[in-house]
């Protein structure tokens, strides 16, 4: 989170995978103006109501409760300024999040948090803590001639 203090404050924010919220309802006390949460647990969608009642959050924030990726296949281009994901671990989805991200790029920032075994498509920029990893994707600004992310796959130490 702590790479994207900057672009947060008045930035509309998606939490997929968003369990008890903590990214999202993070990124609204750092200054975001929207979150929309998706989960599609039911007891964490109660979990996340209940943690942003608590913390006074609920007129800037939605919760859905559906399957991620079918959420973020109905969305139009440039639909948020920052993505965080946190998808189950060992199972593609976060490699099938950053490919619906390239197809139709729905945010500015995608971050995806992941498994350091789990290969997710080059383009980002990646983080390791232990054996979890966080890869940080861009979006090409309009009219640049890349292939819609900044910078090279860095992994600490290559």
């Amino acid at each position: 989170m702590s790479r994207l203090h900057a672009e947060l404050p008045l930035a509309r924010v998606l939490d997929l995978y968003a369990g008890s919220g903590a990214l999202g309802l993070e990124a609204l006390s750092r200054g975001a103006a929207f979150c929309d949460f998706v989960e599609s647990a039911a007891p964490s969608v109660r979990a996340i109501r209940a943690n942003a009642a608590t913390l006074g959050a609920l007129p800037i924030m939605a919760v859905h409760r559906e399957d991620a990726l079918q959420f973020v296949s109905r969305l139009p281009a440039r639909a948020y300024d920052i993505v965080m994901a946190d998808p189950p671990y060992h199972l593609g989805l976060a490699a099938q999040l950053v490919h619906a991200w390239r197809a139709t790029p729905f945010s500015h920032i995608l971050t995806v948090e992941h498994h350091v075994d789990d290969a997710l498509p080059d383009g980002g920029i990646e983080r390791r803590y232990g054996m979890s990893a966080v890869t940080l994707y861009r979006a090409a600004a309009p009219g640049d001639d890349v292939d819609g992310t900044a910078g090279g796959h860095a992994r600490p130490g290559a």
